[in-house]
């Protein structure tokens, strides 16, 4: 597992939009699909993910949820208990918190990529701060879920678990 730096520059490779899906219904294992980890009972992290399977136009991202089985294989016991980030894993790494919000806007390209650059200025522990200040907060705003996200059917080669 890559340990999580800031240090990159803002640019993001671009990774191939045409690959397949493995089986109908089942996302691409190939390392080209950065994953989005979020908490599936989360109100904030599910408007998130709708944010993201509307603005990413070459279907690039795939999700699953940090409660489930790909998680637990792929993450740390701290990711998959605390619930309290957000992770993004792709080529280049594996990122937490407001660097894992970084990485899908540049993934994102277009107006979201000049977003996620402007993010990338501020530091890493002032953008951390205003994250976990959202986060500590973020079911009593926006609302808590019994159940994980289940995606459409249109949306379901996009998510795992």
């Amino acid at each position: 597992m890559t340990i999580e730096t800031d240090r990159e520059s803002p640019t993001i490779s671009a990774d191939s939009p045409g690959d397949e899906p493995a089986a109908p219904g089942t996302p691409s294992t190939d390392s080209t699909h950065p994953i989005v980890f979020f908490d599936g009972v989360c109100g904030l992290c599910n408007h998130t993910v709708d944010f993201v399977l509307k603005h990413d136009r070459n279907a690039v991202f795939r999700f699953a949820p940090l409660q489930g089985e790909l998680a637990a294989q792929q993450l740390t016991r701290q990711d998959t208990e605390s619930l309290a980030s957000i992770v993004y894993s792709g080529p280049s790494g594996t990122f937490r918190r407001s660097a894992a919000v970084v990485r899908i806007l540049w993934g994102l390209g277009s107006i979201w990529k000049f977003c996620g650059t402007l993010l990338w200025l501020i530091p890493l522990p002032l953008r951390d701060l205003g994250y976990k200040m959202v986060a500590v907060s973020r079911y009593r705003l926006f609302g808590k879920k019994e159940t994980c996200r289940m995606p459409t059917p249109e949306e379901r080669s996009r998510f795992y678990d």
